[in-house]
């Protein structure tokens, strides 16, 4: 039973919840470290989704014993062109989501692709030659955190266990 592979995707599932319980704690304490431990509670959370998402891929496949059934990113398993190798009705659902950036599972592939590249230096707009080359900076200002929110993690999370028990009961063979 420990090696069905629904067990992964649920052990994701359980991972991102702590992470979101972690990153709760975080911006409820007030502690000297409390924005490194959002953000990195936010890449937890974000990457245990991913692994979430992959596992159920990995069930979709390894259901219907698709030869891309041990594919190592899911990206991979949610293009029109493995759901045309490789047809089913939970596979083509979550191709429709996945190329659709508006979606949930859209954005959920662009944040955890946002992780991997590096930061960006903040366009500026070209200034007038006769300004000013030092600039008055304040010490004090925050720096602006990523505009993900925890209420829409936690909503990603739950758009992916609804998902995986719907896939699941009609993936159950009587």
């Amino acid at each position: 039973m420990a090696h069905e592979l629904y067990t992964r995707t649920n052990q994701k599932m359980y991972f991102a919840g702590l992470s979101l319980e972690s990153w709760r704690q975080g911006e409820q304490g007030g502690s000297m470290n409390a924005q490194g431990l959002i953000q990195a509670e936010r890449e937890a959370c974000l990457f245990h989704l991913y692994g979430a998402l992959l596992g159920l891929c990995h069930e979709i496949a390894g259901y219907y014993r698709s030869a891309d059934a041990g594919a190592p990113q899911a990206e991979a398993m949610l293009t029109p062109a493995s759901l045309e190798a490789y047809p089913s009705p939970e596979r083509g659902e979550l191709v429709e989501l996945a190329n659709h950036p508006e979606t949930w599972l859209g954005q959920l592939l662009a944040a955890y692709a946002a992780l991997f590249q590096p930061p960006q230096v903040p366009a500026k707009v070209k200034v007038d030659p006769r300004t000013p080359l030092i600039e008055a900076v304040s010490m004090d200002a925050e720096e602006e955190a990523p505009g993900l929110s925890r209420e829409e993690v936690e909503a990603w999370r739950q758009n992916l266990k609804r998902l995986a028990l719907r896939f699941r009961e009609s993936m159950t063979e009587w």
